[in-house]
């Protein structure tokens, strides 16, 4: 795995911050935070209360654990403090216009599978169906006040997301080989949920251990409830004829998904674990980068993810769709291989499965998508694979005819 790295200005700005007492200057306590979120909006609903606890250890592992450089601090502050502001907009919104609520969320389709499967680019691929809407980076990150059909193509919302967003890049050069970031581009349901402080984004952005063992092992319905008021405050001034949504982590929590969305498509991708998880490495560790100098264990976070529980979690959906608690008929499964060699013929199965109609146009869109967008177009992500958990996965591989690809 290559070591990412911050640019000099980045590098500089730190080193400057720890002449600071960075937890007195830019402070991360949970007091701090909420205060300085009622004092910005003016409201102080923040509707249920199931968010305090997770917020609390986030912000303890923040001030103990992660090691934030200054630039990390900053980023993490305004992180929180925007997703505070929405659950008191949200809920001021709602409360006022209750009949926000009561609007339907049809059939949602979600794209899940392991990070680095191909969950991205088959995203990108069936969001260029016209009938389809799915959330911006900009509207998940500032969802209020809701977008509206007339100005969303011109919200100035989209170029301070954008500005944010790829700052992640100006942070670590290399992550924009990675991933690619901008304000208008699709956004994955964790970031959706983060205003519910129960996401798997949230853990994905700094070394928080005891959040990140609290949220492996919660329930996550209040922040299915969440994301689905999220969709509803989303769509009622810009109607979408249906939601296509984003997540690998919904892979491990089907039965919840499907307990607030009981009509969902489930779209699961796969490619071969152990060249997913060399990439996911690296982008964990690009990420983790942007906001500490802390030492990253590539080692432990390679065996944490490519071992046992990776596998487990792969068997999990194959064990669920044979007891019945997901219906076969509500998930279809799509190769990467399949994708890259034959992407009409993947899509077409993705929506006879469905039994949904795929137009000429919507066909053409994603033909025109995927010519100006070729593998590689941001760079080359270099990564290594480790094959010798490759035993692991026997039953996965077997199972989906997923070939090995290292």
């Amino acid at each position: 795995m290559s070591t990412p790295k911050n640019p000099d200005w980045v590098v500089q700005a730190n080193q400057e911050g720890e002449v600071f007492d960075l937890p007195s200057v830019v402070a991360l306590d949970y007091d701090s935070l909420v205060n300085a979120a009622i004092k910005k909006s003016g409201l102080n609903d923040f509707g249920e209360d199931y968010w305090q606890a997770p917020l609390k250890t986030l912000c303890a592992d923040l001030d103990q654990i992660a090691e934030l450089t200054l630039m990390g601090r900053l980023m993490a502050r305004n992180d929180i403090l925007l997703w505070l502001d929405s659950r008191l907009q949200i809920t001021d919104l709602t409360n006022k216009h209750p009949e926000i609520l009561e609007q339907e969320v049809a059939a949602p389709m979600f794209i899940v599978g392991l990070p680095r499967s191909g969950t991205s680019i088959l995203f990108e691929v069936l969001a260029q169906d016209p009938d389809v809407g799915v959330p911006k980076m900009w509207e998940a990150l500032l969802p209020c006040p809701p977008p509206q059909s007339d100005t969303y193509l011109s919200d100035p919302r989209i170029e301070r997301a954008h500005q944010l967003f790829t700052q992640w890049n100006r942070m670590v050069p290399e992550f924009a080989s990675v991933h690619e970031m901008a304000g208008d581009i699709p956004a994955e349901c964790g970031l959706i949920m983060a205003g519910s402080f129960i996401s798997d984004h949230i853990a994905s952005l700094h070394m928080t251990d005891n959040y990140g063992a609290w949220h492996a092992q919660a329930d996550l319905t209040k922040a299915y409830e969440w994301h689905k008021i999220m969709l509803q405050v989303l769509q009622w001034k810009n109607p979408r004829k249906r939601w296509l949504l984003k997540a690998p982590a919904h892979q491990s929590k089907l039965d919840v998904l499907l307990k607030i969305y009981p009509d969902a498509r489930i779209i699961q991708t796969h490619r071969d674990p152990i060249k997913c998880m060399g990439s996911a490495t690296n982008l964990m560790a690009c990420l983790f980068k942007m906001r500490s100098n802390k030492a990253f264990n590539a080692a432990a976070f390679d065996e944490f993810l490519v071992g046992e529980a990776t596998a487990q979690r792969l068997e999990l959906v194959i064990d669920q769709v044979a007891k019945g608690v997901v219906s076969e008929k509500s998930i279809c499964d799509s190769r990467y291989c399949d994708l890259m060699d034959e992407p009409v013929a993947c899509v077409e199965k993705i929506y006879q499965h469905f039994d949904m109609p795929l137009s000429d146009i919507a066909k053409q869109g994603m033909l025109d998508y995927l010519a100006a967008k070729p593998q590689g177009k941001f760079g080359a992500h270099n990564y290594q694979s480790d094959v010798s958990d490759r035993h692991w996965f026997d039953r996965y591989q077997q199972h989906y005819g997923v070939p090995s690809e290292v």
